[in-house]
């Protein structure tokens, strides 16, 4: 794919950029690695200055960055703004907390002292998505450049511009020239930088192909990995639910960012006692979503990011319809130019259809009624992801129940999945291994140093 900036409401291509050379390439990791031999020796105190610059940057310039979102991967200008400013609140948690989290911790032993030192581990890879592409940067930078690591960035390319604006941010906070860097490269070049021995180790969000071929090859080079990649999550509603407030996130936890999110609720599972109830509001909640110019303030749905993912849903949604789903609300791209697809929602989906194996990476939502909690959980966990959940009960003993058997790196009982910097973020199964975020994230690149002194 060319690295290029597309703007997926017109279709029309804006800006074309050149890939770095294995030259050029070569050049930025030895930056890389001479900037992390001293960033390395910074205080806590001066990272944290760096990262709160980086939060009041992120702040005052909002607008600004949430323009550049959008024009290059459609989703509304009023979720980007929130965007930037989730990721000032992740470089301010850092700031705060982060030399907390990575302080001695001391054991008694039969030496004068014993502990485990938190170390740095060198310069980081980051391979990281366009759907939210301030968001998943900073979610990895902030716990990352506060240990003491130096970081590189592949973005994905249709965001080169969202990629750019993420290091200036880091160079007027501050951080030293060298230490967190973007490399405009396409896929093919990525075997260059993690098979280099300058970068220590790599996280990567995006989708299961990718993540398997990044942990290849880092596996022959012995390099610990972090992985985020696709899910389907489960949105069960049993019969205690309280269904206004359940079908009005149901309708966010489908439709936000049009619907390209990894944690979106996709696969909605009803109880057959609230089935019908909860399908007419669903089905009027969808229909009556705007969808249009991502700019305009009152617009709910924009483009899909690219023709591609397009293309991709288009032909799910018609496998799906020709294997014998009904269509409820949307099934049909819109007739105008960019990437549009309308709010849609499939029932009557038969067992053994491919899509119930699938992602649904835009807003289409897969209806299934259940008779009870066991077939929820079944069919919830009846999928090869298990990233998030979402379930829906006041009962106690069912939100414990649900809490232990789905299969999932996060179960939110009454409430929307989201990430959230004070909490480990990841999935199990084929949605990838390790932890961002919360005290989990930072650890996840350091080398966790036992220190004995006798």
């Amino acid at each position: 794919m060319a690295i290029a900036t597309v703007n997926p409401t017109t279709g029309e291509i804006v800006q074309r950029f050149q890939a770095l050379t294995a030259t050029e390439i070569n050049h930025k990791l030895a930056i890389a690695q001479t900037a992390f031999q001293q960033y390395r020796l910074t205080s806590f105190a001066q990272r944290r200055q760096w990262l709160e610059n980086a939060a009041l940057i992120l702040e005052q310039d909002a607008e600004k960055f949430a323009t550049i979102m959008t024009l290059e991967m459609g989703k509304t200008k009023k979720s980007a703004i929130a965007e930037a400013e989730k990721c000032a609140l992740v470089c301010r948690y850092y700031a705060e907390h982060g030399e907390q989290f990575l302080a001695n911790e001391y054991a008694e032993t039969q030496a004068i002292k014993s502990y485990v030192s938190y170390q740095p581990l060198g310069v980081i890879l980051a391979v990281m998505p366009w759907n939210f592409p301030f968001w998943q940067v900073f979610r990895f930078a902030a716990p990352a450049l506060m240990a003491g690591n130096g970081a590189v960035l592949k973005h994905a390319s249709n965001v080169p511009q969202c990629a750019l604006a993420v290091a200036e941010i880091f160079t007027q906070a501050g951080v030293p020239e060298g230490v967190f860097q973007t490399l405009l490269i396409g896929a093919s070049q990525v075997e260059q930088v993690i098979t280099d021995p300058r970068i220590k180790a790599a996280t990567l969000t995006g989708s299961e192909p990718a993540g398997a071929s990044l942990a290849r090859l880092a596996g022959q080079e012995i390099k610990p990995t972090l992985l985020e990649l696709g899910g389907s999550d489960p949105f069960i509603v049993l019969p205690s639910a309280d269904l206004e407030e359940a079908v009005a996130v149901g309708t966010v936890a489908r439709t936000m960012n049009n619907g390209q999110s990894c944690i979106a609720a996709k696969r909605f599972i009803l109880h057959e006692a609230i089935a019908q109830t909860f399908l007419s509001k669903f089905q009027a909640q969808f229909a009556n979503l705007k969808v249009g110019d991502p700019m305009a303030p009152d617009t709910d749905i924009g483009p899909l990011a690219t023709a591609e993912i397009l293309r991709d849903i288009v032909n799910q949604v018609d496998r799906a319809i020709a294997a014998g789903a009904k269509v409820l609300v949307g099934g049909q791209p819109l007739e105008s130019p960019g990437y549009f697809y309308p709010p849609t929602i499939l029932t009557d989906i038969p067992p053994g259809a491919a899509i119930l194996q699938e992602e649904l990476f835009g807003p289409v939502a897969m209806v299934f009624i259940v008779k009870n909690i066991d077939q929820a959980i079944a069919l919830a966990n009846d999928i090869p992801f298990g990233l998030g959940a979402s379930a829906w009960t006041k009962d106690l003993a069912e939100q414990e129940r649900l809490i232990r058997d789905l299969e999932a790196g996060a179960v939110f009982i009454n409430a929307l999945v989201k990430s959230d910097p004070r909490l480990p973020f990841g999935g199990i199964k084929r949605s990838g291994y390790g932890r961002e975020l919360g005290i989990s994230g930072i650890r996840a690149f350091v080398n966790a140093k036992t220190v004995s002194v006798n």
